[in-house]
C-alpha cells in the first residue's frame, strides 16, 4: 500500500490493482464450472494512474456525498463486477468467498451438513430429499417431506432453495448441527421435529438403477459432474451389468455442467478411443480425444437432455450423438460452449474467466446454440416423464 493516501484513496489504489489482475487472469461460469478446482493468485502493484476517473470520482464521493460511504471491501467488489460486466461476457464474472467456498464444496462433491436436497414446489413450499445414507435419512428424514422451520424460524417463501439449503450446512463437531420442523405432505398429522448433527456429506453425483417399467435397460442420471463422477459411474455401470441389463438410458437433464476433465472420463466410459470435442484458444486449436477400454462400450444408449443441459454435459451428449454411440431425446439444450478458468483471489472470492470455446466432434457450434435432439419432446404438463418413456420405446424398437 502506498503511504500518505486518504482512506478512499487507499480503497482506489486496491481497486485498481484487483481490477488489473483480474485483467492479467481470465475468468467465467454461469451454470457450469468446467476446469478442476480453483488456481491460487497473488495480486501485484499497479499505479491506478491508470484509472484517473475512478480516483476522481472517489474524491469527489469522500469530499462531498452526504452519507457515510460503504466499506472499502464493499466498493472494490463494486468496481470489479462494474469493470467486468464491460467485457460483455456473462460467463466472465467475480464472485465474494461465501459463494466461492459454496462452488468449492459442490465441486469436491462433500461438505458439512444434514445432507439434503432442497426443492421449491409450485404452492411455494419447501420440499426435502435426503441422501442415501446421510445425517437426514438416518434421523427419519422421508423423501418429500415438507420442510417448516429450521431453528424455530418460519421460512421465507420467496426465499431461493439454494439459500434454504445453505442454513442447513455447517461446521462438522462439537455437536453443532440445526433443528427442522417437517410434515409429510398432505398429511393431517402434527409437524415431526428433529435435531440433525452436522456431518461430512457425500454428496452423490451419479444415481442408477434398473427400469421398474423394464428391469433389463439400465437408468443413469448424471447430476453434475464432480471430482467422484467418473469412479460413481464406473460403480453404477458395473452394478448394472451384475444385473443383466441390456441397454443404457443416460439421463442428464438439469445438468448444468461441472469439472472438464471429470466429463472426459465420463465420455471415456461410452467412446473408445475417439475425439471427445475440439477446443479453439489463443494459440489455436486442440483436440480432446477419449480413453480405451471403458465399461459401457457395447450396450444400445439413449441420452436424455432439456434446457438445463449445459457445458460439459452438452460435451458428453455432443460426443455421444457425432460419434454414432447414441441419440439424444428431449428438449432443446442450454447452449454454453466456452471454457472457465477460476482463480481463487487474495480475500477467498475469485474470478471466472473464459479462455476458450468447444465444438463437438462434428464442430457443431454450441455456444448460443445447444445440441437439436435427434427426437425431439413436449413436456408432459402433468409431470408424466415422457421422454423416458420415448426412451424406453425407442430402445425396445431397435433391441427387439
Amino acid at each position: 500500500m502506498k503511504p500518505g493516501l486518504t482512506t478512499k484513496q487507499r480503497w482506489l489504489d486496491a481497486i485498481a490493482r484487483g481490477v488489473l489482475t483480474g485483467a492479467a487472469l481470465s475468468v467465467a461460469f454461469l451454470i457450469g464450472f468446467v476446469v478442476r478446482g480453483h488456481f491460487q493468485v497473488t495480486a501485484q502493484e499497479h499505479d491506478n494512474s491508470q484509472f484517473p476517473l475512478l480516483q476522481e470520482v472517489g474524491g469527489l464521493l469522500e469530499a462531498h456525498y452526504l452519507r457515510e460511504l460503504p466499506p472499502e471491501r464493499e466498493l472494490e467488489y463494486a468496481a470489479i463486477r462494474g469493470y467486468l460486466g464491460a467485457l460483455s461476457d456473462p460467463y466472465t464474472f467475480f464472485i465474494d468467498p461465501p459463494v466461492t467456498q459454496n462452488e468449492s464444496e459442490v465441486l469436491a462433491g462433500q461438505y458439512g451438513g444434514i445432507g439434503v436436497q432442497v426443492r421449491h414446489n409450485e404452492q411455494g413450499l419447501f420440499v426435502l430429499y435426503p441422501f442415501r445414507d446421510g445425517p437426514a435419512a438416518a434421523a427419519g428424514i422421508r423423501d418429500g417431506d415438507i420442510l417448516l422451520t429450521i431453528d424455530d424460524q418460519s421460512l421465507n417463501p420467496a426465499e431461493r432453495p439454494d439459500v434454504v439449503d445453505r442454513m442447513l450446512r455447517g461446521e462438522v463437531g462439537d455437536g453443532r448441527g440445526v433443528t427442522i420442523a417437517v410434515q409429510t405432505p398432505d398429511d393431517s398429522s402434527e409437524p415431526r421435529e428433529y435435531f440433525i448433527e452436522f456431518q461430512v456429506v457425500m454428496v452423490p453425483s451419479v444415481v442408477w438403477r434398473p427400469l421398474d417399467e423394464d428391469p433389463s435397460l439400465g437408468y443413469i442420471q448424471i447430476i453434475r459432474f464432480t471430482s467422484r463422477t467418473p469412479d460413481e459411474l464406473r460403480t453404477a455401470l458395473d452394478d448394472l451389468n451384475e444385473t443383466g441389463v441390456t441397454a443404457l438410458v443416460l439421463d442428464m437433464r438439469g445438468n448444468a455442467g461441472g469439472l472438464l476433465q471429470e466429463s472426459v472420463e465420463v465420455a471415456s466410459e461410452f467412446l473408445d478411443g475417439v475425439v471427445v470435442f475440439y477446443e479453439k484458444q489463443r494459440s489455436g486449436e486442440t483436440e480432446t480425444v477419449a480413453t480405451t477400454g471403458g465399461t459401457g462400450l457395447d450396450k444400445p444408449l439413449v441420452v436424455l437432455v432439456d434446457q438445463g443441459t449445459a457445458s460439459a454435459a452438452e460435451l458428453v451428449a455432443g460426443a455421444i450423438r457425432d460419434q454414432g454411440r447414441g441419440i439424444l431425446i428431449g428438449q432443446q439444450t442450454y447452449g454454453k460452449g466456452s471454457v472457465q478458468l477460476i482463480f481463487r483471489l487474495s480475500d477467498d472470492s475469485s474470478i471466472h474467466i473464459t479462455s476458450a470455446e468447444w465444438y463437438t466432434p462434428a464442430r457443431t457450434v454450441l455456444d448460443g446454440n445447444g445440441l437439436t435432439p435427434d427426437i425431439s419432446m413436449i413436456p408432459a404438463e402433468d409431470g408424466r416423464d415422457v421422454e423416458l418413456g420415448e426412451a424406453i420405446r425407442y430402445l425396445h424398437q431397435i433391441t427387439d
